[in-house]
């Protein structure tokens, strides 16, 4: 006698919340749905664009349809010759490590920073806490470009320019990533469980290390993520505090490949800037899929309304 086959439709109508239950009405959901569609056709428009102009040759990426291949196909071609030495000191290779190391060591600075402290305004009330946290938040409201000549005479002052610390160490201040830490940690680690921890004699380094931060890990990651591909896609600070090629960013090097290309009018360059900046987003592609199941979660806790 045969089993009977477990009814997965029924199954899955278990699992599916009813629209109802958000409050939405069905109309709402399908224009928010067409608005996301229409996002994402804005977002992957550029990717795709870059993608299909990697493979041309100089004539076809001016003359051609941009949104459709053209003959011959060129792309290892192109692929090559970016790694190759185009005009002295701008070897795209050099470029690409120098951005994983701001990339990496901002990152992960910023991440540790304001995973500290934002533990330290959620889980600790002192004389001033919230002043303080206010003041943090507030430098998000200062533009960049109004602290750029100030920054650039500390920095010469210092000796940071033409530094590689003068990228890393603004790297790691990070506000948001403050901001995200606090809500975070008061959202999912409970205030309870700390003061058990507590009573039962833990110091505040081991509950730190033990019990909050594996409860965290979901807001680190989100907060390392956003970190990363902040510092690898900034171009304003190591514009103005770089000036030798070999410490250049990919966002610089290709910038300075893009301005010898309309002054200089060479014909080698065109391609190198098109496949740079395919190869550029692709580390942070691959970061974004490695960790976007804590990134996820992260936004999801503290979303049920009670």
């Amino acid at each position: 006698m045969k089993r009977p086959r477990p009814d997965r439709s029924a199954r899955y109508d278990e699992e599916v919340v009813p629209l109802r239950l958000y409050g939405l009405g069905r109309g709402t959901v399908v224009g928010l749905t067409a608005l996301c569609a229409l996002f994402a056709i804005f977002t992957l428009i550029p990717i795709v664009w870059i993608a299909i102009n990697s493979t041309k040759t100089q004539a076809n990426l001016l003359g051609s349809f941009g949104f459709w291949f053209a003959s011959p196909f060129r792309f290892f071609h192109n692929f090559g010759m970016l790694f190759q030495n185009v005009d002295g000191e701008g070897i795209y290779f050099r470029w690409f490590l120098n951005t994983a190391l701001y990339a990496i060591a901002g990152g992960v600075g910023a991440t540790l920073f304001a995973t500290l402290a934002g533990y330290g305004f959620a889980r600790f009330h002192f004389r001033g806490s919230t002043a303080l946290f206010y003041f943090v938040i507030a430098a998000l409201l200062v533009p960049v470009t109004a602290i750029a000549y100030p920054l650039y005479l500390v920095y010469s002052r210092i000796g940071l320019i033409n530094s590689i610390w003068g990228m890393i160490l603004p790297s790691m201040v990070a506000p948001v990533g403050v901001y995200l830490m606090k809500t975070f940690i008061e959202a999912s680690v409970p205030r309870e469980l700390i003061d058990a921890a507590r009573v039962d004699g833990a110091g505040e380094i081991k509950i730190f290390y033990r019990l909050a931060l594996p409860l965290m890990k979901p807001g680190l990651m989100t907060v390392l993520l956003i970190s990363i591909v902040a510092v690898w896609n900034n171009y304003f600070l190591p514009f103005i505090i770089f000036s030798q090629n070999r410490i250049f960013p990919l966002t610089v090097g290709i910038g300075v490949w893009a301005t010898r290309a309309q002054n200089a009018g060479d014909e080698r360059v065109f391609p190198l800037i098109v496949m740079g900046g395919l190869v550029t987003i692709i580390p942070l592609m691959l970061i974004f899929l490695v960790i976007q199941k804590y990134w996820k979660s992260g936004m999801l806790v503290g979303a049920v309304v009670e």
